[in-house]
């Protein structure tokens, strides 16, 4: 017994020393601050999302733009190419990617076959006409809603599509999930490097489940993870939010994103969830002590644009960016539309949306209130002849970062001298 337990042992120390000589080395460690890149992901360029490429991405190492999306129906490519406005991106003065984002498909995959050749062409084309606007792509983002057991195949397509584009940089978006499979990493290989994207919403089951985009935890984890593979790679971050639906038993029916507000059947509840700032911008700071060298940056999904309903606004973004935790600063601004009648409006002058229940106390001298009133979400009462209380104690809606919103107004017999303060 005492010499086979001493082969085996031998042999399992053999092992663990073959184990230890091809596991990949503890990433080298850097310190400082990070690019941040960020993405513009709109199918269509209106006037709001060129004023925000043109206006509110000087502090951005580079602009990826969706060029194209693909799905399949019954195994054959369908293409929507997005009409991008190659004028806004030039004014930008960002250095300029492009994605091409690529919907399931279950397979069979090959690398010279009539789907790669056309997936391969589509790539080609995209980098072709932008350049022919005199735009320079420093690279092509492929973002392919891959399944994990296709990695392999997927390595197929990116290899057709490195050639019809060479010599530009192909960048691949990768998930969590994938760095327990091991073939990533001749995925990761056969690229220029790779996005990894530590967002995403977990389907939930009941109106009361712990919902966020963004588990910082297992963020910084999985970078960790990411860094063993021995290529360069950025963190994909949220910007965004959710809209989740709950039938009256509290039983998720569905979600919405940005666009015009969905209509749910009566008795519906819904549920934001949103990028958490604070979080966020604590993982920043801890990224900016110490991260791994591989780790070359950050790209934000998405840029805010003007109309977002559920998209942070540029001051958070920008505030979250420096590793700061952004906050509210609410603010009395008092309007004379005419000497007897006197506007309250909240200002947020802060970096954070403010939606928390506000108190407002008005004080009057020198004439008599003769009508007032609340706008919605609002109410107000006299205290005293001269002095009433407007409030809102369930929570106003969202009063984002240089918005203003109009709470009541009031209107005197002669003109008062007046002053509001908040509680």
């Amino acid at each position: 017994m005492s010499g086979k337990f001493a082969i085996v042992s031998l042999g399992c120390a053999a092992a663990a020393w073959i184990a230890w000589l091809q596991w990949p080395r503890p990433a080298h460690r850097v310190e400082g601050p990070m690019p941040h890149e960020v993405y513009v992901w709109q199918r269509a360029w209106t006037e709001p999302v060129v004023t925000a490429v043109t206006q509110e991405t000087t502090q951005f190492s580079r602009i990826v733009a969706l060029a194209a999306e693909v799905h399949w129906e019954k195994g054959e490519a369908k293409v929507v190419r997005v009409s991008l406005d190659h004028d806004a991106l030039r004014q930008s003065r960002r250095p300029i990617g492009l994605a091409m984002r690529i919907g399931t498909f279950p397979g069979p995959f090959a690398s010279d076959d009539a789907r790669a050749r056309w997936l391969a062409g589509l790539a080609a084309s995209l980098v072709g006409e932008a350049e022919s606007r005199q735009l320079e792509i420093g690279e092509l983002q492929i973002d392919f809603d891959c399944a994990e057991s296709k990695l392999a195949g997927y390595a197929l397509w990116l290899g057709a599509i490195r050639r019809a584009v060479s010599p530009h940089p192909v960048v691949i978006t990768a998930l969590p999930s994938w760095l327990k499979r091991p073939d990533l990493r001749p995925l990761v290989r056969a690229a220029d490097g790779f996005v990894l994207q530590v967002h995403s919403l977990e389907r939930p089951h009941r109106i009361e489940d712990d919902l966020q985009l963004c588990d910082p935890l297992r963020a910084r984890k999985a970078v960790e993870r990411a860094a063993r593979l021995g290529r360069p790679f950025r963190v994909a971050l949220p910007t965004y939010g959710y809209v989740t639906a709950f039938d009256p038993g509290g039983n998720f029916v569905g979600l919405s994103a940005e666009g015009p507000a969905r209509q749910w059947p009566e008795g519906t509840r819904t549920r934001e969830v949103r990028a958490d700032p604070s979080a966020l911008s604590g993982l920043i700071r801890q990224w900016t002590d110490d991260r791994p060298e591989r780790m070359q940056g950050v790209i934000w999904y998405r840029l805010p644009v003007r109309g977002d309903r559920l998209n942070w606004t540029p001051p958070t973004l920008a505030a979250v960016m420096a590793g700061h935790t952004p906050k509210a600063d609410l603010r009395i601004r008092l309007r004379r539309t005419d000497p007897r009648l006197v506007e309250l409006d909240l200002c947020n002058l802060g970096t954070a949306d403010h939606n928390a229940p506000v108190r407002i106390a008005v004080r009057w001298e020198g004439a008599r209130r003769v009508a007032g009133d609340a706008f919605k979400g609002f109410d107000f009462r006299e205290r005293s002849n001269t002095s009433l209380e407007c409030w809102s104690d369930s929570g106003m809606d969202r009063l984002a970062p240089g918005a203003a919103r109009t709470v009541c107004w009031l209107r005197f017999d002669r003109e008062p001298e007046v002053n509001a303060q908040l509680q």
